[in-house]
């Protein structure tokens, strides 16, 4: 069974969990350095965190930038539950959480070699914004 927690203060276990799906998707699994990781993390972010059967699965990071715009980040799923619907379910929970703030406009900044799994979800790649990173990055909005 999946259960979708927001996670709005650092509830231990709750960030725990945040932490190990983003450790083993990012830092193990491509090789992102941990410190470049959880670089930008803080008390006052916000987290979609996705549980199957009571273990952490996927995860995002919704931030609110002005009264209008807010923009998912740091969408993982841990490699053995990949090409389940979990990242999706993390984003439409995201979605919803963030249109009931009042967000008519979403930024995802999404590895280049995933843009289709955002697409598919309503999202507009703009090639003509990449961000080299890490990993070359295409700027993508979705209107609310």
């Amino acid at each position: 069974m999946t259960e979708i927690i927001r996670i709005t203060a650092g509830v231990a276990w709750q960030m725990a969990g945040v932490y190990y799906v983003r450790t083993e998707g990012m830092v193990k699994g491509f090789g992102v350095p941990i410190e470049l990781e959880f670089e930008d993390d803080g008390p006052a972010s916000l987290y979609i965190l996705l549980l199957e059967d009571g273990l952490p699965v996927a995860t995002c990071r919704p931030r609110i930038l002005d009264a209008d715009t807010a923009k998912i980040e740091r969408v993982c799923v841990t490699e053995a539950f990949r090409g389940r619907d979990f990242g999706k379910q993390a984003i439409l929970a995201a979605e919803q959480w963030l249109k009931e703030s009042g967000v008519r406009k979403i930024i995802i900044n999404s590895r280049d070699k995933v843009t289709g799994f955002y697409e598919k979800l309503g999202y507009t790649a703009d090639w003509n914004r990449i961000h080299q990173g890490f990993f070359p990055e295409v700027h993508m909005e979705k209107q609310l």
